[in-house]
């Protein structure tokens, strides 16, 4: 019998940082103290690979286990707004949990760019892949109430041809939480569902799995995925702010996502819910379900256990790797359990997951220890997140994390950033210079994956003539490289040269037939009438 959710939540409401209180404890606490405060399963015959931490990554010291409120306040007082201004990100909310309980909240900067209005605890992002691990635990609850078996192909759930691809009838609930269905992350509009590798091979990050999960439990449930989640999790938790399909009541609490250069994106209502990416929360509503996930609450044992047992070791050099070639080198630290990330390093199994809802701008990112009952949940509304997020958990709660490193995100002080300012500056000399530099220092040259991210900086600042620039410089430099040719599509159909982006995705198909948005974007390409 599972047992029951504990009570997460303090007598009193979660200790919430004003602005008056902010500027009390920095009095309180003197200069010299904020000071202190501010610098305070491989498969046989895969190899595994050591850590991995990048130039300038943030090693976070010792888990903060202890730190009090009041200088864990003062601490990311002084550090956030920086961070936000540095990676161009509107604003940042965080959760931290100790102990079982919600025990830090803190909201910096604005929903909107565009309007100023400042983001406050009750602020609703968009979760995206953070979406799963929440659905996941109400899986593994259908599990512990017998009613569906983590081994049993789901085509016992799911009667059917939602996927007529035969080998997919190995698929399991096991297999899609750990994500080793096969899938691809996204299929391309309009096209059947497909494996591309043994399910249970290897790691290959999927979407498409967990909407298959999700297709076959609202079948064994009869009921619609926000329903069985508001019973099974919402309820229990009391994550009362928590859905995956709009409702009005969202409407003026909403922040609204930016591009990686701060400009507004079009708010997203989902009428239909996904449970891989499209549940709107709160920084306080997932912290309250992160507590309850490192105590095991709402699970029997031996399911919490299981949840946090890597089944299967992650590829070094891939999260999709469908679309990008693994490397065949397995991660000696990070693994997959059912439905988390998992991290093993001298602090012990830590959990862990990311969000990316590029779309509509949105970037978060969750971590937590067991052992230590200790956590963090942090939501921006801008693509330059996971470029600070880094930093934010570093200061926050400790720790060494090598899942960040992993998902290799830019930093905001990095220097293919640096570069792309200096673009914004001086345009197509800053990358005449660049190419000098790096002819007389080849050490300094970025990677293709840095170069590319300056093209799409570039972009979301509305410089086309210059982010082609530097897509042209990344095929000159990497012609086998199917990415590069796929991103200098995206710049020439953005910036309406239609025939020389249709021969960029072409080639970038030639090069790799499995590049699904290489596909789509060739389909609307070609069928779009011819510029006036």
């Amino acid at each position: 019998m599972s047992a029951r959710p504990r009570d997460l939540l303090e007598p009193s409401r979660p200790f919430v940082v004003t602005r008056g209180m902010r500027i009390l404890v920095r009095r309180a606490l003197g200069a010299g103290l904020l000071a202190a405060a501010c610098l305070a399963g491989a498969a046989p015959g895969q190899e595994t690979t050591p850590p991995r931490v990048p130039a300038g990554f943030p090693t976070g010291g010792p888990l903060k286990a202890s730190v009090s409120r009041e200088e864990l306040a003062s601490t990311l007082e002084l550090l956030v707004p920086r961070l936000l201004k540095e990676g161009e990100v509107p604003g940042l909310s965080l959760a931290v949990v100790r102990d079982g309980r919600v025990f830090y909240q803190g909201a910096f900067g604005v929903k909107d760019a565009a309007t100023g209005v400042p983001i406050d605890g009750d602020t609703i992002f968009e979760a995206a892949s953070l979406s799963k691990p929440v659905f996941a635990y109400a899986v593994l609850k259908l599990v512990d109430a017998g009613r569906l078996d983590l081994d049993a192909p789901l085509s016992k759930y799911l009667p059917g041809d939602y996927v007529e691809d035969p080998a997919a009838r190995s698929i399991t609930a096991r297999r899609v939480l750990s994500h080793t269905t096969g899938f691809p992350n996204w299929r391309p509009a309009g096209q059947p569902l497909k494996t591309h590798f043994a399910p249970g091979e290897r790691f290959s990050y999927s979407g498409e799995g967990f909407v298959y999960l999700q297709k076959a439990v609202e079948s064994l449930t009869g009921q619609t995925l926000d329903t069985f989640m508001k019973v099974l999790v919402f309820d229990p938790l009391r994550m009362t702010s928590s859905r995956y399909t709009w409702e009005d009541r969202f409407e003026k609490r909403k922040a609204t996502g930016h591009d990686a250069s701060g400009t507004p994106r079009p708010l997203r209502r989902p009428a239909e819910g996904l449970s891989a990416a499209t549940l709107q929360t709160t920084a306080l509503d997932y912290a309250r379900f992160l507590a309850a996930v490192l105590d095991g609450s709402g699970l029997q044992k031996r399911t919490s256990a299981e949840m946090l047992r890597v089944q299967i070791r992650v590829d070094e050099g891939c999260q999709n790797c469908i679309s990008n070639k693994p490397t065949g080198r397995l991660s000696r630290e990070i693994g997959w359990g059912l439905g988390w990330g998992l991290q093993e390093t001298e602090d012990g199994i830590s959990l862990w997951h990311w969000g990316d809802n590029g779309g509509s701008g949105f970037h978060c990112y969750a971590v937590g220890f067991p052992r230590q009952r200790l956590g963090i949940v942090v939501f921006t509304n801008g693509l330059g997140g996971h470029g600070i997020i880094p930093d934010v958990v570093a200061a926050a709660v400790g720790g060494r994390h090598p899942a960040l490193a992993w998902l290799d995100y830019e930093r905001h002080d990095s220097p293919a950033r640096t570069w792309a300012k200096d673009i914004l500056a001086r345009g197509e000399a800053a990358i005449a210079s660049y190419r000098a530099r790096r002819r007389a220092e080849p050490a300094t040259a970025l990677s293709e994956r840095q170069v590319n991210r300056v093209g799409y900086w570039l972009l979301g600042k509305k410089k086309p003539k210059e982010a082609i620039a530097v897509f042209e410089m990344n095929v000159e430099d990497f012609p086998a490289s199917w990415n590069v040719w796929d991103s200098l599509g995206e710049a020439l159909a953005e910036d309406g040269q239609r025939p020389r982006a249709i021969a960029s995705y072409e080639k970038s198909l030639a090069l790799n037939p499995s590049n699904t948005n290489g596909v789509e974007m060739l389909r609307k390409l070609r069928s779009e009438p011819p510029p006036n």
